[in-house]
């Protein structure tokens, strides 16, 4: 009966009873010699089987690694910082030209231009001028007014004598007031309490403010105060 059933299986595997066990033969010898249990044909084939797990489970990583989808990586950026810009020192300035010139107006010249560049901008000296009124060399600063004045303004001023004003002392035997919007150093210095000093930072003043509005605004200069200007306010004048 066992001739039988071996004959009726396959060459390489084979079914058997043994008692109440079931085996499971590879090849119809080994039944022969007994045969072996699954547990023994696993236990014997262990780490071959071992070696083709882990080998399987490697490429299986592999394969899925590198079909795996790539996604873009999201750079984190600080905050953009804000820089002031820098400041510079302006390259042109504007100033005022008016009185006694061609073409009174606004005029827009390059930083570090005088008095001079400002009365040509403005198309020259009237007719009527007073050229020795301004100081063509003071330097202008944005904002200025540069002011020229009229001979009808100073006609009761000695008259222009080589590019200057008469002496001091002519006008203050003259007794006539003293026009601080057109004398000189020199003739301020014969008005009692202005010295050399004082009298030189009237014509800075008027040189860099404009013409003098009113008498009193000569108090604005430094080194006048009310006692001067009480000595002198009935010989100065502005027109």
């Amino acid at each position: 009966m066992r001739a039988t059933a071996r004959e009726s299986l396959p060459r390489n595997w084979a079914r058997g009873l043994k008692g109440s066990q079931t085996f499971l033969c590879s090849s119809a010898p080994l039944c022969e010699k007994g045969g072996r249990t699954v547990n023994e044909w696993l236990e014997r084939h262990r780490g071959y089987l071992i070696v083709v797990l882990l080998n399987f489970i490697g490429w299986a990583a592999v394969f899925f690694a590198l079909h795996r989808p790539t996604q873009g990586l999201v750079e984190i950026l600080p905050p953009p910082t804000t820089t002031p810009a820098p400041t510079s020192t302006p390259i042109v300035l504007t100033v005022y030209v008016s009185g006694a010139v061609a073409n009174p107006d606004v005029y827009t010249l390059p930083a570090g231009s005088r008095v001079k560049q400002a009365v040509e901008a403005a198309g020259g000296f009237a007719e009527d001028a007073v050229e020795a009124g301004v100081n063509l060399a003071q330097t202008l600063v944005d904002g200025q007014q540069v002011y020229v004045p009229r001979q009808s303004e100073v006609a009761d001023v000695p008259a222009v004598v080589a590019g200057s004003f008469a002496n001091a002392s002519s006008v203050g035997e003259s007794n006539r007031p003293i026009n601080i919007n057109l004398a000189s150093v020199e003739e301020l210095t014969v008005l009692p309490g202005i010295g050399p000093s004082i009298a030189g930072r009237i014509v800075q003043y008027r040189d860099s403010h404009g013409p003098y509005r009113t008498i009193e605004e000569i108090k604005k200069v430094k080194g006048i105060g009310d006692a001067i200007f009480e000595k002198i306010k009935d010989r100065i004048t502005v027109n």
